[in-house]
């Protein structure tokens, strides 16, 4: 290997914010990316070398292959040599559904299964006849689920009225209605009688009817006779047989109210059927093994010495102790995914990767410190050390003080964010970054005092007797009308207890992780409700329909539809984007751009930032929805794809500028990023495909260099000033993109991730190391850290 070849080689990189970067990034190292948001970080890691590796790979499969494989469109860069396959540990969430465990999505579950499939006594048969994902191995009550959902008949039928007095409380089903009738009109009930008094018959009839039974019910379209259904098949098959997802919101929310979910009774909550169970080693079957925490469960494997069996039980030892080594032994493996928190989920990500042989591969990080407790800090560091010593090359965007100093190569990307940055600042190792004098240098020798002064609590929200999941009975009372953090080591019960909260005050507004929208449709604007009293004014002030100022509506490019860009799918060719050539990406149509209000378009309105927006309008409207971004990224222009933005900042700046914020109980589920050397950025929501790449398939679009800046479809031919970003090629629905994917949400939230961002007080980490202290602190119980940090 030549002295070339031990470098990755980035030549003239123009990707979105990009100036024309070339690095030189070494190979069999710990390359970590610094800079503000918006700096160009992921520019660099995901949207240029991430992706090209991806689209190189996957060009050495054939055309069929090819044709089936995400799509990434070749990056704006003059060349990019010696790339390696590339593998991305991003930040979104695991999630998964109800039958995804830690154990399904680590395989140690797979190898429980061989074990017992060879070793349990009784045997259940195969390998898939103990797990509850196939039909050989799941509990026929309920699918192997663990829980079932039943009509909650309590709440539907009243026993003392009658069905004329409206016995049944479920709306669509009440009398008067056509399915109501069914019951009231039925020559086999008594409609006047109370249900109480019903005989056994009666009431058998009631709920599952007879075969050849007949009822004549009205309607608007006459009077008919059908076959008459009972009240219990008819709720079931329409409402338990059916996916509620694909039904109204208002109709998910009503029958909702009227269910009741529990333990199965037939497998107990363990997911099998009673052959599954019946097998056991040494007194236990598979499922108190999955029950088990990790820790726990490492030791009782070990026991295991049979000739046939002991090999299939130490691959499995050797899995659990690579979720023990990084922090994680707390787990169980029968812990459904989407209970994880952002940190547990990436780091079971990272686990599946340190038990392979491969080498000379190049793993991306997405800034894995979030949500980390500062004991767990060194745990990923070690992790990550362990990867890079394994010949692999390790590239971190990251914002935390200590996994920055364990770099063996550091890129400070600036010097500010959007146009203000796309630039390389610094390259050199750790220490020396912390006396070049760029903001990032800066920032890492900066204290921030312990807040002295708190406000006074205004109220009490208690939460008493939490059990969920590791809580153990626990009562607390939060101070209301302060900021209270919630903060403990991994595991320690935190999101529980905060889910509990939200139990316990429905009217409390959540803000979690999820993503606040993937279509290239939806901007801050959209999102931020900033772009219906846009259209407003401009309808007012022009005289022109509000649909007019759209491009979801009357007002789209007749070319593009909207979007800006066209985009053209070459089958197993790498697709292309194209700036729309008749609205120059500006996504009107020219009779709109011709209507202006105070000299500007509503695409010109579109191309401001934040901070411009203040400026041009005077609507009260307006004015408080834009100063929220504006406050933390002002560089932000409001047509930019709301896909590629951090997703609690969105999320929380749009309930900010809610009217009824001031007074609202906010539930913000912040991790622990304000351990950044200048701030760090939010959860990304970029639907990063194997490579992380966005492209076509929902990310960020291209940005072409014009005039000293950076150009995209929202900025004017020789503009070059603004941030441009085109929109990415997903294929978003026409209308308002606003509601995201229901980021700010009433009621309990399973991703749910505290109250606030982790605060860094005394009680952790020694005086003078609180980053942004809150009024209150609340720590559950755990270890802390012993040692105080730089930043």
């Amino acid at each position: 290997m030549t002295q070339q070849d031990t470098f990755i080689t980035l030549t003239g990189a123009t990707e979105n914010n990009l100036k024309d970067v070339s690095l030189r990034i070494p190979k069999g190292r710990l390359t970590v990316f610094t800079g503000v948001s918006g700096s160009g970080k992921s520019s660099v890691v995901f949207d240029t070398i991430a992706v090209e590796s991806q689209r190189q790979l996957n060009e050495t499969y054939t055309w069929f292959v090819r044709n089936r494989l995400p799509k990434y469109e070749r990056p704006h860069a003059r060349a990019l040599e010696n790339l390696t396959p590339v593998i991305v540990v991003d930040q979104r969430p695991v999630g998964g559904h109800s039958r995804s465990t830690v154990g399904t999505m680590t395989d140690v579950h797979s190898v429980l299964r061989v074990l017992f499939s060879r070793h349990g006594t009784p045997s259940a048969g195969p390998a898939t006849a103990y797990s509850f994902n196939d039909p050989s191995g799941m509990c026929p009550g309920c699918d192997g689920l663990g829980r079932t959902v039943r009509p909650d008949w309590d709440r539907i039928l009243d026993p003392d009225r009658s069905l004329a007095e409206g016995a049944v409380r479920f709306p669509p089903f009440a009398p008067g209605t056509w399915q109501g009738q069914a019951y009231t009109h039925s020559e086999d009930l008594d409609p006047h009688k109370p249900v109480r008094r019903f005989t056994p018959a009666e009431r058998e009839f009631l709920m599952r009817g007879r075969p050849g039974s007949k009822v004549t019910v009205q309607g608007t379209g006459g009077t008919w006779t059908t076959a008459y259904e009972g009240l219990a098949d008819r709720f079931e098959r329409l409402y338990l047989k059916r996916d509620l997802e694909g039904m109204s919101q208002k109709t998910r929310d009503l029958v909702r109210e009227f269910l009741t979910e529990g333990v199965c009774p037939g497998c107990g909550g363990a997911r099998l059927n009673e052959a599954a169970l019946a097998s056991r080693i040494d007194g236990r079957n598979i499922a108190d093994l999955s029950a088990m925490q990790v820790c726990d469960l490492i030791p009782v494997l070990r026991e295991i010495d049979d000739p046939v069996a002991g090999p299939v039980a130490a691959a499995a030892v050797a899995a659990l102790e690579r979720i023990d080594r990084i922090g994680l032994g707390y787990l169980s493996l029968d812990r459904e995914t989407s209970t994880l928190s952002g940190g547990e989920g990436q780091r079971l990500k990272t686990v599946r990767h340190l038990g392979s042989s491969l080498t000379g591969m190049t793993y991306v990080f997405d800034e894995p410190s979030v949500g980390l407790h500062p004991r767990d800090v060194h745990r990923l560091g070690e992790l990550l050390l362990r990867l890079r010593d394994k010949g692999n090359t390790v590239l971190v965007v990251e914002h935390d003080p200590d996994v920055i100093a364990l770099a063996d190569h550091v890129v400070d990307m600036g010097p500010g964010g959007g146009a203000e940055g796309g630039r390389v600042v610094f390259e050199g190792t750790p220490r020396e970054l912390a006396a070049s004098g760029t903001l990032t240098g800066r920032c890492l020798g900066r204290r921030t005092e312990v807040k002295t002064q708190v406000r006074t609590p205004t109220g009490e929200l208690w939460v008493k007797g939490a059990d969920r999941h590791n809580l153990r009975d626990v009562t607390v009372c939060f101070p209301a009308g302060v900021l209270t953090a919630v903060t403990g080591v991994a595991g320690s019960g935190k999101s529980s207890l905060v889910a509990e909260f939200t139990d316990a005050h429905p009217e409390a507004v959540v803000v979690d992780q999820s993503s606040i929208g993937i279509s290239g449709r939806s901007t801050p604007a959209t999102y931020l409700g900033i772009m219906d009293t846009v259209r407003k004014i401009f309808a007012r002030e022009t005289g022109a329909e509000p649909g007019l100022f759209s491009f979801n509506s009357t007002g789209a490019c007749g070319t593009c539809g909207g979007r800006g860009v066209l985009c053209t799918d070459l089958a197993f060719m790498d697709p292309v984007t194209t700036t729309c050539p008749d609205c120059e990406g500006r996504r009107f149509g020219e009779e709109v751009l011709r209507l202006t209000v105070g000299g500007r378009s509503v695409a010109d309105v579109l191309e401001m930032t934040a901070g411009e927006a203040l400026d041009f309008f005077h609507d009260p409207g307006v004015r408080r929805r834009a100063a929220r971004p504006a406050g933390r990224r002002p560089h932000v222009p409001h047509a930019r794809p709301a896909a590629v933005h951090p997703v609690r900042r969105g999320a929380a700046a749009a309930e900010a500028g809610h009217p009824a914020a001031p007074g609202r109980r906010g539930v913000r589920a912040g991790r622990a990023d304000d351990r950044a050397a200048h701030g760090g950025r939010g959860r990304s929501a970029r639907p990063a495909g194997p490579a992380g790449g966005r492209g076509q398939h929902g990310g960020r679009g291209r940005a072409q260099p014009s005039g000293g800046g950076v150009r995209g479809p929202g900025d004017r031919p020789g503009a070059g000033r603004r941030e441009g970003r085109r929109p990415g090629g997903v294929r978003g629905h026409a209308g308002r993109a606003a509601a995201g994917a229901g980021v700010v949400h009433r009621g309990a939230s399973a991703a749910g991730r505290g109250l606030s961002r982790v605060t860094r007080g005394t009680s952790h980490r020694g005086p003078g190391w609180s980053r942004r202290a809150g009024d209150c602190m609340m720590a559950a119980p755990g270890p802390v850290a012993d040692r105080p940090r730089a930043g």
